[in-house]
């Protein structure tokens, strides 16, 4: 099986998810399913219907999670310098409008874009890789064609 890179960071938000779906999630809503039988009638019960669809999403997001950190390798990103790579924080500036921005290159189950995480294997992120400061990129996005200046690549 093939690893999956993730930052010391994302494998800590996992494993805070992970726990949390184990220790808080999985007793509340067996207490629910459990509650929910004692109403009678399960076939029109519908409580008792949407505790086991949430119970069945909560095991399913749980074995997600384990396979994940199972196969997850941590990288260090602290460690690293050089050119951009993943676990880089790069701060862009879009070179049409002028527009900074920040994104930190992660593995699929941190990606985040709103919170600036981008996926490695998003178009962005891919023109980004091994490029250095000063480098121009240019990406094909949805939205169209746009270049980009690497202005900072750090590894915090």
């Amino acid at each position: 099986m093939e690893k999956i890179p993730l930052t010391r960071a994302g494998f800590t938000k996992l494993d805070a998810e992970l726990k949390h779906l184990k220790s808080v999630e999985r007793p509340e809503i067996i207490r629910a399913i459990s509650e929910a039988r004692e109403h009678g009638d399960l076939s029109e019960n519908a409580e008792y219907h949407s505790a086991k669809e949430k119970q069945s999403f909560i095991e399913g997001r749980i074995k997600e999670l384990e396979g994940v950190m199972s196969l997850a390798d941590v990288i260090e990103v602290t460690r690293m310098s050089g050119p951009v790579k993943f676990g880089a924080t790069v701060e862009l500036v879009d070179e049409d409008t002028d527009e900074e921005r920040t994104y930190q290159i992660v593995g699929e189950y941190e990606a985040d874009i709103e919170n600036g995480k981008l996926n490695m294997k998003s178009p962005l992120a891919r023109a980004l890789i091994g490029k250095e400061e000063g480098d121009s990129v240019e990406v094909r996005t949805p939205g169209g064609d746009r270049a980009y200046e690497i202005l900072k690549v750090s590894y915090v």
